[in-house]
């Protein structure tokens, strides 16, 4: 069995994964509005309950590991190395990049158009700037690092740095955004509701990941944060 669990933005997620099924057992996804370090664990046992599944049965944690607010990235973080230190026999552990959930469940349906668009995944990064990242179609195992990773930008910069090309642009897109976002023939924007992250999707990517053999460790497992130069 598998937990991941989401805080990166207000947005937060947990859910209880069959890694053997590939089944989601359990999940919940919620407004965090800044109590995530209040709701956490809460939602855990909880998942755990309706799961039917011991603490004790947990194989692997996952997590995102950002971009996302300071303090939201460290929770989930935080809980999973506490966690598994816990845990009597020690889980893997896989960190996930927050926009690659984002991005993931779009990137199938983009490789089967002709000719395929590029998935943008985006979220806020607050003073009216994004967090964003592209993912050519079918690329479902991308990490980017804070290396390659793209600045925040602000709306202008954003719209002119994805200029060419077709794009479908999920994730944290707001009205603001959206409106400017309409004007551009080449940007599709998916509705947040279908474009919100869940910890179920989080799952799969991480037991895609263990597959791979592209764990972490506790001393590895770290937040990605980005800042501008």
């Amino acid at each position: 069995m598998l937990l991941a669990m989401d805080t990166a933005s207000t947005t937060a997620s947990v859910a209880i994964y069959d890694m053997a099924t590939a089944r989601i057992l359990a999940e919940t996804t919620w407004e965090g509005r800044r109590r995530q370090t209040q709701d956490l664990l809460m939602m855990v046992r909880q998942a755990l309950a309706t799961a039917d599944v011991a603490p004790d049965r947990l194989r692997a944690l996952a997590v995102t590991t950002g971009p996302g607010s300071f303090t939201g990235v460290r929770i989930a973080i935080s809980a999973a190395k506490g966690i598994a230190l816990g845990l009597a026999i020690p889980p893997a552990i896989v960190g996930v990049p927050t926009l690659c959930v984002t991005a993931a469940p779009w990137l199938p349906l983009a490789a089967a158009c002709h000719p395929a668009p590029t998935t943008c995944a985006v979220m806020h990064a607050g003073r009216r700037r994004y967090h964003w990242t592209c993912f050519a179609a079918g690329d479902r195992l991308h990490r980017p690092d804070a290396e390659a990773h793209p600045p925040a930008l602000r709306m202008a910069a954003f719209l002119s740095a994805s200029a060419a090309g077709s794009f479908w642009l999920a994730g944290e897109v707001d009205a603001e955004l959206a409106a400017a976002v309409g004007a551009c023939a080449h940007l599709t924007v998916i509705e947040p509701v279908h474009g919100l992250r869940r910890a179920g999707v989080l799952a799969h990517l991480a037991t895609l990941l263990l597959q791979a053999g592209r764990t972490e460790t506790l001393t590895s497992l770290q937040p990605l944060y980005l800042r501008e130069p």
